[in-house]
């Protein structure tokens, strides 16, 4: 599978991107795009410490930088480093998150359920916790959640990964009440299933058409953290494809 990222019409010159997952599939592709628009991004990653197609780039406008979000002393060592390098958190893209399903509520583990509680949904409040503070202090920011389409209706299997979501679209709502005052905007996006090759070989008969892409999510991001959405606010869009 092979998508092409085009450079956007943005102008992100200036401009201190933190962005959380920065190496996996929708992260790369945020990375990319960002980077594109002459951005100064620092990606986070635990596993896998490269963006391919972007080597050339790291250290230069992209810095990879390793933290685990569901760790709070992690995530507090991390803000602290972008600042003191950086001065500023202009932007936050929270795409830190997991999936865990296919098991009914009987028979998901305990150990299951805190997982996607921790990826995808204290990892989110931890890393606003921390980051709010300067942007309000600088009196301005944008910041952007991914949560999922499965946290507005679940289709059943998934009880722990879609909860974990509406919380974040909860906690999104509250987060840009309290910030809002502050020139801050906080919004989340909904994909339905994204076209990445791991979700490829998961569903290897499904019709891909129909998928989101990556440069689409990628595109409603740049959007999101744009000048033109300073109207935007505590909002949850839905990504639906062609399904």
């Amino acid at each position: 599978m092979e998508q092409n990222f085009v450079t956007s019409r943005y102008d992100f010159s200036e401009r201190v991107i933190l962005l959380t997952g920065g190496t996996g599939a929708l992260g790369s592709a945020v990375t990319k795009v960002f980077s594109g628009c002459n951005a100064k991004v620092i990606s986070t990653y635990v596993n896998n410490p490269k963006i391919e197609g972007l080597e050339e780039h790291v250290n230069s406008r992209i810095e990879l930088i390793r933290a685990d979000l569901g760790k709070e002393d992690q995530v507090k060592n991390l803000v602290s480093h972008v600042l003191k390098k950086y001065s500023e958190i202009h932007i936050l893209v929270n795409v830190v998150g997991g999936y865990l399903g296919g098991k009914s509520v009987v028979e998901l583990d305990e150990k299951e359920w805190d997982l996607m509680m921790t990826m995808n949904l204290k990892s989110a409040f931890l890393i606003s916790k921390h980051v709010i503070p300067k942007m309000i202090s600088s009196k301005a920011g944008k910041i952007v959640h991914v949560s999922s389409i499965s946290g507005l209706k679940s289709t059943g299997y998934d009880s722990a990964y879609s909860a974990s979501k509406a919380g974040l679209i909860r906690f999104v709502e509250s987060l840009s009440e309290e910030v809002k005052q502050f020139n801050i905007n906080v919004n989340c996006i909904m994909p339905s299933i994204i076209d990445t090759l791991q979700n490829r070989r998961t569903m290897p008969n499904a019709d891909f058409s129909k998928w989101v892409q990556l440069q689409d999510i990628a595109n409603l991001i740049l959007f999101l953290c744009s000048e033109e959405s300073k109207a935007i606010m505590g909002s949850a869009i839905p990504i639906r494809g062609l399904a």
